[in-house]
């Protein structure tokens, strides 16, 4: 018997939900026979999709207020409210600071810091009105607690994250809605793969150098996959996790450690 029975049904409102870790948490959640909603700027349809009994898809880009607007009020109009939304979307641009375009920079802030504070905005005010306990998960990263060379688009915006983390679970903690953050370390996704093409040719190494390093960094042996990532997001929204809130947990195989 699972642990997580009581997510049976449900309505878990996923970003990021097309690929890496954000499909993996739909799956995860699946498994314990929630509905989830992903969302997904791979998708094609700016409307909700049925695609089966438990999962719904639909279009969305976290940087545009509009388009996160439509999402809120279909889910209104459509009475799936979710009382479980969390936060995966992201994106990664890499050069050293004094090289890196203003435009790269903006485009991270924009995806990974202003995209969660839309959807966190326009789905808690939804969750808020249904006066339903819920739970929101940010993904973070252990570079919002950590510096790391080349990255600074996006070490500022997952400390961001943090930010946001943190004050809204003192805000909306009278509604009885836990907000906490994962903060991953080195998970084998295609973004993963691509940054270390991306830091290799940057530092003048090898892709395979960057994954040796990687590794070696690991005091548990060996970097994360997304499951990993995905159970942690499903503690941390179930009710195992009742009295925890503005917290920022690592999955990082014990590479950070505060």
């Amino acid at each position: 018997m699972s642990l997580f029975t009581s997510l049976e049904k449900e309505i878990v409102l996923v970003t990021g939900g097309f690929q890496g870790i954000g499909r993996q948490v739909v799956e995860t959640f699946q498994d314990e026979k929630a509905i989830v909603i992903a969302a997904d700027l791979a998708y094609q349809n700016t409307q909700l999709e049925q695609k089966n009994d438990q999962e719904y898809q639909i279009k969305l880009d976290v940087s545009n207020e509009k388009s996160v607007q439509n999402l809120a009020e279909q889910l209104k109009s459509q009475n799936l409210t979710p009382n479980i939304l969390v936060n995966v979307a992201g994106i990664s641009t890499m050069d050293y600071l004094v090289d890196s375009k203003t435009s790269d920079f903006d485009k991270t802030i924009a995806v990974n810091t202003r995209g969660t504070y839309l959807v966190t905005k326009y789905i808690v005010k939804l969750m808020v009105a249904k006066k339903r306990p819920g739970k929101v998960v940010l993904i973070a990263s252990q570079a919002g607690k950590n510096g790391y060379r080349a990255m600074s688009a996006y070490v500022a915006s997952k400390h961001a994250v943090l930010s946001l983390t943190k004050t809204l679970a003192i805000e909306v903690a009278k509604d009885q809605i836990n907000v906490n953050a994962v903060c991953p370390g080195i998970i084998e996704t295609s973004m993963k793969h691509r940054e270390r093409k991306d830091g290799a040719k940057i530092r003048g190494l090898s892709p395979d150098d960057i994954e040796k390093e990687d590794n070696s960094q690991v005091p548990l042996g060996r970097t994360g996959t997304p499951q990993d990532v995905a159970n942690v997001v499903l503690f941390l929204a179930s009710p195992l996790s009742d009295y925890m809130t503005g917290q920022g947990i690592n999955v990082t195989g014990g590479m950070t450690m505060n």
